[in-house]
């Protein structure tokens, strides 16, 4: 328990941390959204009425003043409003998350199972010189930029071929190109690290005992090896969500899909300084929670760090 407070205590001092320096860099861009908006002619609102606009929003308060409010604000689960359309933020992070989450999850498991598919067939011996092939994919893929990807993937499968539709696609027809999108670069660190891993653990001295008693190279990568080699993976598996949310950002943007992504779009585009603060403390919460999960499971799945845990917490 004491490991397991330690560690939620961390993670509040991460969130608290990115909160604070998203906070800073926002305040310290250029220009002033309220104003852009609201001093527009076609209004026609007088000074006083936009000085009260920004009464209302409190960007007329003292720096500090406004950090302790809108962290106290972000504490109850209140982001504010958006200055471009005055709705609540906690209102349209609610309608664009779901979509993100869809396309982030099933990216996620496409992406294993391809970094599965890629180290299981470059770790088997009869596939020769496919092996060699194979291990190079993932070097190559880590170097496309997600972007590309996506506008090829179009340009491709849908204008040339034919195949997917972009232009009113069904629900499922429109998560094809994009999960696919963003899951072959997520894919790519994972197979690197996870064939690293079996090789790791193919040189240990247990499997060269099993390797004598007769057991097929098969049998070995299934039973033996693939439970140990999976847990640096795990840890991969965590540190990608930021590639994760990242990608989505651009995934969204590249095929018009509603989301997070595009939420943050429009913000950048109108500075709408709420917003993009709920969108980074809203990432960096799920990069934060991930990673802690992935942790507190590592014992669980290792005995071994196990022990460790419990001799740290005693210490």
């Amino acid at each position: 328990m004491r490991y397991v407070l330690r560690r939620i205590c961390q993670s509040a001092i991460v969130l608290l941390v990115a909160f604070t320096a998203a906070f800073a860099l926002l305040q310290a861009l250029p220009g002033d959204a309220i104003m852009i908006k609201y001093e527009n002619p076609e209004l026609g609102l007088s000074p006083q009425q936009i000085a009260e606009v920004r009464e209302r929003f409190g960007v007329d308060s003292a720096l500090p003043v406004q950090y302790v409010h809108t962290l106290l604000g972000f504490g109850a689960g209140d982001f504010g409003y958006s200055l471009q359309t005055g709705t609540p933020v906690r209102q349209l992070l609610g309608e664009a998350v779901g979509h993100t989450i869809v396309l982030g999850g099933l990216a996620l498991v496409v992406a294993v199972l391809l970094a599965g598919g890629i180290a299981f067939l470059s770790t088997v011996p009869r596939f020769g010189w496919i092996r060699q092939v194979l291990r190079s994919v993932p070097a190559l893929i880590v170097s496309i930029p997600t972007f590309w990807l996506g506008i090829m993937l179009v340009q491709i499968f849908s204008f040339q071929l034919g195949w997917v539709s972009v232009i009113g696609p069904g629900p499922i027809e429109g998560l094809i190109l994009p999960v696919i999108t963003l899951a072959v670069p997520l894919s790519a660190p994972l197979a690197q690290i996870l064939v690293r891993s079996i090789d790791d653990v193919n040189a240990q001295p247990f499997v060269t005992v099993v390797r004598a008693k007769g057991a097929s190279p098969t049998w070995i990568l299934g039973r033996n090896v693939a439970k140990n080699a999976v847990l640096p993976t795990l840890t991969m598996a965590g540190l990608i969500l930021g590639d994760l949310i990242g990608g989505a950002v651009l995934t969204e943007t590249v095929f018009g899909r509603p989301g997070i992504g595009r939420i943050t779009e429009q913000a950048v585009n109108n500075q709408d300084t709420p917003v993009l603060l709920a969108v980074v403390v809203l990432a960096a919460a799920s990069f934060v929670v991930v990673n802690l999960v992935v942790d507190l499971l590592y014992p669980v799945l290792d005995p071994r760090l196990a022990g460790r845990v419990k001799e740290g917490a005693t210490a």
